[in-house]
């Protein structure tokens, strides 16, 4: 392939994943109800309200978070391996562009920038879901004081909208893993990233649209 066909396939790839991300932020913000992002925030919000009037669910709900909290580790054990191997592997990208650089400026390739966005949504997937961990932590605790106490009832404002912020931070730690797919499949062939781009905007959609029908 031409150097043109590469860099038309990059940048096709990465559009195609940009003008999805900037779709679905209208459509939260023209209906927020037909997002599933937004509906499980709020499921969230009113999973804590709920626990939180039961005398005895302490356990039940510090458990429910511990799982949710384990999967957020999960995410973000797995966006560390993959942020250390890639920097292993743009590493002699980044030293060749810069040793062909008259300037100090790297020399920008196809394969660079791929390798460049790959990291870059690595790094988002582990902020998120490192803080997300953060969160889950620290709502445990307040799960964990008795129900009707003047403490409970001190902290639960603060425990409802912790679980809505670690909700949405553990999607986009989830959603930036996904959305290294495309990225790679680009890597391995320049055609098979728009095709993969487009493949998993089309499996991103059926799960973002949320059925308000069967509410």
């Amino acid at each position: 392939m031409t150097d043109a066909m590469t860099w038309l396939a990059a940048l096709a790839t990465i559009a195609v994943l940009l003008i999805y991300e900037v779709a679905q932020m209208i459509a939260r913000r023209r209906n927020p109800a037909a997002r599933a992002r937004t509906a499980h925030a709020e499921l969230r919000e009113e999973w804590f309200i709920a626990i939180s009037r039961q005398p005895g669910s302490e356990i039940l709900a510090v458990q429910t978070l511990r799982n949710s909290l384990m999967s957020a580790t999960m995410i973000a054990s797995t966006a560390v391996l993959g942020l250390m191997g890639t920097v292993t592997l743009a590493a002699p990208s980044l030293n060749a562009a810069l040793d062909a650089s008259t300037i100090g400026i790297p020399q920008l390739t196809p394969r660079l920038m791929l390798e460049l966005v790959l990291l870059a949504l690595l790094f988002a997937s582990l902020i998120s879901s490192v803080m997300a961990v953060r969160y889950y932590n620290h709502a445990g605790f307040i799960s964990a004081i008795p129900v009707g106490s003047a403490e409970r009832q001190r902290w639960a404002a603060t425990g409802v909208d912790y679980m809505r912020r670690a909700g949405l931070l553990y999607g986009w730690g989830l959603r930036h893993l996904i959305l290294i797919a495309p990225i790679l499949a680009s890597m391995l062939h320049p055609l098979a990233g728009p095709v993969a781009a487009v493949v998993v905007v089309a499996m991103l959609s059926g799960f973002d649209r949320l059925d308000t029908k069967r509410l």
